[in-house]
């Protein structure tokens, strides 16, 4: 049958990824994209349909978040909510963070209370999580029961956000799905992380900054493969998912010197230099994530391996020139250091 989703930060990267991934599966789906177009989101990843005014069935509403009478009414209309919208970078959240807590806390109450109030109408609320709530890997591989350490601004506003939504469900009987994704990469993505930013530098001839020594290690996972985690929680028997949180992840952390390196290797230049500076404030030693529960309770496990990701995402930066050169004014944040003294990363 026939469903109604509302996606919130649907002209955000996830969001504008799982909103192709839906159009492609589900197309009799009605579709709203909420998003209030910040630095991050643009209307460029939006498929064309959602700036034609006259196809009823998807349709693109400017707004924040935060504005409850708004998603009020937009989740009033809908059978399932995927709550993507936040403010995402760990660096920008150190230097301005009280936007993040404004996104990703207010908002998510909004979104949450919205949902509470459609009542039996909503058969599924699933809000899009971070493993950066879980700080530095505490043992081998973090599972959903890690300690939350949250290491930043950015990683406390979406804890406060993650706990929230939990509340919802011991609270209210909401059904709630948590989703927590490791470090997602793939078209799309800002300029601002680190792997779009490494791959811009080389077109644009610049050398790659690397935070420290660059043995900080994540566990990335292509972003195609987190859509298909969520379509499968969209899917799922009540009782499989409602109330629980999933991570989502490859299983295998990279450091960013390494990652650094099979950038350079991939575009096969001999100019790439890779040059390290200042270590980051806040800087989460190692992820690694334990995909077992999902890979348990809905058969999901990664595709897409990290060199074919790293591939496509190079690929789809190169063909997508227009998309990326308005958004390398974006790349650097300024921080200020304790002792004064001010970088830019």
């Amino acid at each position: 049958m026939a469903k109604t989703i509302l996606i919130t930060g649907g002209a955000g990267f996830i969001g504008s990824n799982f909103l192709h991934h839906i159009l492609s599966r589900y197309p009799d789906y009605r579709i709203h994209v909420l998003d209030a177009l910040t630095y991050a989101g643009s209307v460029d990843s939006l498929p064309p349909q959602f700036l034609d005014s006259d196809d009823p069935n998807f349709t693109f509403w400017y707004g924040d978040v935060c504005n409850a009478e708004l998603v009020n009414t937009l989740v009033a209309e809908c059978d399932l909510v995927f709550h993507f919208a936040a403010e995402t970078h760990v660096t920008r959240s150190i230097f301005d963070n009280a936007k993040f807590f404004h996104t990703d806390v207010i908002g998510t109450h909004t979104v949450a209370s919205a949902v509470l109030k459609a009542g039996s109408r909503i058969e599924r609320f699933v809000h899009i999580s971070t493993s950066e709530v879980y700080g530095t890997a505490s043992r081998e591989a973090m599972d959903e029961d890690h300690p939350l350490n949250p290491m930043s601004p950015y990683a406390s506003a979406k804890c406060g956000a993650d706990r929230l939504v939990y509340s919802y469900w011991q609270t209210y009987g909401l059904p709630v799905v948590i989703v927590r994704p490791f470090n997602t990469f793939g078209p799309c993505q800002h300029l601002e992380k680190v792997i779009p930013r490494f791959i811009t530098s080389m077109f644009l001839g610049e050398e790659l900054t690397v935070h420290g020594s660059g043995k900080a290690a994540r566990d990335f996972v292509f972003v195609e493969d987190v859509c298909q985690a969520l379509d499968l929680i969209m899917k799922a028997p009540d009782k499989q998912v409602h109330g629980q949180i999933f991570n989502v992840a490859s299983g295998q952390s990279r450091a960013i010197i390494d990652v650094a390196q099979d950038i350079v290797r991939l575009m096969d230049s001999g100019s790439g230099q890779i040059v390290h500076m200042r270590d980051r404030p806040g800087q989460v030693l190692r992820h690694t994530g334990d995909t077992s529960k999902i890979e348990r309770v809905l058969g999901w496990e990664p595709r897409v391996d990290w060199e074919a990701g790293l591939r496509r995402t190079i690929d789809w930066y190169s063909a997508n020139p227009e998309w990326w050169r308005q958004r390398v004014w974006m790349r650097k944040i300024p921080l200020t250091f304790t002792d004064g003294h001010t970088e830019y990363h």
